[in-house]
């Protein structure tokens, strides 16, 4: 019986993992790069040729996603002895995001039979592998999908080695975390926030609260011992892997010249200039630390703020998720709301609670994470519900399943290959998500093929545009690069006069737009009606003054906001 199991949870994940894969390989064809992708091809091939991540680490960015994505890259150059033109470079780069979707996948299967047997694995590898913005993202060269991954198998060896001997209860997991902040240095805090959950989980389930003070203590103490000795190793795998380039630090130098006359001056500059350890992941883990106290701009719900909302993520997560998923909880609690008390869940909503105080608000990606979590713990909960109840609800709820899991996967092949820009019906759509939601939650620089596609649909006259994101390609004719937010001598009315333009949504619906000249860009193109429109460019035809003049205002326009 076993083996016939195992058997069919192979079959079963095969299915949807060579399902997913086809999805994001064609996808992954047709789109260009995103804002990202390109800096970080370029920085991982230097890695392979220089042996340094001083470029990485000054962007705060962590190497292991970048180091696999590149590999094939690098080992492609040498062997041939020239280098790989960049769409198939970046082609070739995406392909190897697969590797982490794959360990995303098995994990799936396996954290969800922990929690409730084989259909828990099951439900919960169909729940994620038909979500249309993790689909978007796998398609990806960015780090959003590995880190998931080795949080997921971070959270799954931790839980099943509590009982174990010190290397699978403390050595594993401390690899995993090493490998997980390798990924992405968001896992520096998801991964500590995922083990206390589990404990507290675990310690709930055994009573251990229930019981005498004194083993409470005890327990609690060794959990914390555990867990510290995990953060410790992981972070000796994080230096370790990075290494250092053994030089001084400019900037380090720089500062300590900058402090008064006297010892602490004296001290602190000698020290700059022969402490040779830099450049180490130290440096990368900082700047991601500075980042967050810094806070960014956020644009949701057609508003733009100065500042970081706590908000942002819960509202963002009702958005970019297909419905069936955020209906599926509340068809649980309905029907078997114990079935929703085990550990993915728990994790689910420890890190819901502590996005509300993440401050880099740039896309749901962030919470990716939380989203793999969330499947698994409905999974199970899904498949723990099944097995205990009978009758109508029984037939209920595996008819909600098969019709949900189902709904959701005509979404992802609909929105195909724009995965990214998934936004479910009870917020008007994927067509109107650009209103709501900008960045890598709508348009990330990816969509300068389809802008060709419809120049060439059009009579073939170029196009200016004024886009958000780094694709080589927009300086390749018949397209022309307008950027009018660094305009010098001209105002956006003169530059774009006689022009065919086409404008990137994140910068007409977005937070990206401070100064004066391209407030007054963005002013114009909103007090005119697009001509066309792909599904991140807004097309505008200014060749007739006249008609640009009479044209009129878009509706329900974006506002602005402080706060």
């Amino acid at each position: 019986m076993n083996r016939r199991a195992a058997i069919a949870d192979a079959a079963w994940l095969l299915c949807f993992g060579l399902a997913s894969t086809i999805c994001c390989l064609s996808a992954a064809a047709a789109l260009g790069p995103t804002f990202d992708e390109p800096i970080y091809l370029r920085c991982g091939l230097e890695h392979w040729h220089t042996g340094s991540y001083k470029e990485l680490m000054r962007l705060g960015t962590m190497p292991l996603a970048v180091d696999v994505q590149t590999l094939a890259v690098h080992l492609w150059e040498r062997w041939h002895g020239a280098s790989l033109p960049f769409p198939d470079a970046l082609r070739l780069a995406r392909t190897a995001t697969l590797v982490f979707w794959w360990i995303l996948l098995i994990y799936t299967l396996r954290a969800g039979s922990m929690i409730a047997g084989h259909w828990g694995g099951r439900i919960a590898v169909a729940l994620l592998a038909c979500e249309p913005a993790v689909l978007g993202h796998a398609t990806l060269a960015n780090s959003d999908i590995a880190v998931t991954a080795f949080l997921l198998a971070l959270a799954v060896e931790f839980r099943a080695g509590r009982e174990s001997r010190w290397p699978r209860r403390v050595l594993l997991p401390a690899v995993l975390y090493g490998l997980a902040i390798l990924a992405k240095a968001s896992a520096l805090v998801f991964g500590p926030l995922c083990l206390l959950a589990i404990e507290l989980e675990r310690s709930w389930r055994a009573g251990t609260f229930s019981k005498d003070s004194a083993p409470v203590r005890d327990s609690i103490r060794r959990s914390l011992a555990d867990v510290t000795k995990i953060i410790i190793g992981g972070l000796a795998v994080t230096f370790l892997y990075c290494g250092s380039d053994w030089t001084t630090e400019r900037t380090f130098i720089e500062w300590a010249q900058t402090l008064p006359p006297g010892k602490l001056h004296d001290a602190m500059l000698w020290t700059s200039e022969h402490l040779r350890i830099f450049t180490n992941a130290g440096e990368g883990l900082v700047q991601q630390i500075k980042h967050n106290i810094r806070g960014h701009g956020s644009f949701i719900l057609g508003q733009e703020y100065r500042r970081a909302v706590w908000f942002y993520f819960p509202m963002v997560l009702t958005m970019k998720l297909t419905l069936p998923l955020l209906a599926t909880p509340f068809v649980v609690l309905a029907l078997r709301r114990a079935a929703l008390l085990n550990w993915a869940c728990a994790i689910t909503a420890i890190l819901l609670l502590y996005s509300v105080t993440c401050r880099v608000q740039i896309g749901v990606r962030f919470m990716l994470p939380l989203i793999a979590f969330l499947c698994v713990g409905l999974g199970a909960a899904a498949a723990t519900a099944l097995r205990e109840l009978g009758g109508w609800k029984r037939a209920a709820l595996m008819i909600w399943l098969v019709v949900g899991i189902s709904s959701s996967a005509f979404a992802a092949i609909r929105v195909w290959p724009q995965g990214i820009c998934f936004t479910n019906l009870a917020w008007g759509g994927t067509a109107n998500g650009y209103r709501l939601l900008s960045d890598s939650n709508y348009d990330w620089g990816q969509g300068l093929p389809d802008l060709r596609k419809w120049q060439q649909q059009h009579g073939g006259e170029e196009v200016n545009v004024w886009y958000f994101g780094t694709d080589p390609s927009v300086h390749v004719p018949p397209l022309r690069e307008l950027p009018l937010h660094r305009l010098l001598n001209e105002r956006p009315a003169e530059a774009v006069n006689g022009k065919l333009v086409a404008v990137s949504t994140t910068l007409l619906y977005g937070a990206y737009t401070r100064d004066p000249i391209a407030r007054e860009a963005v002013a114009l193109f909103r007090s005119h009606q697009p001509i066309g429109r792909t599904m991140t460019f807004m097309i505008y035809d200014f060749r007739n003054s006249s008609r640009s003049a009479d044209a009129i205002e878009q509706p329900h326009e974006a506002g602005h906001a402080d706060d």
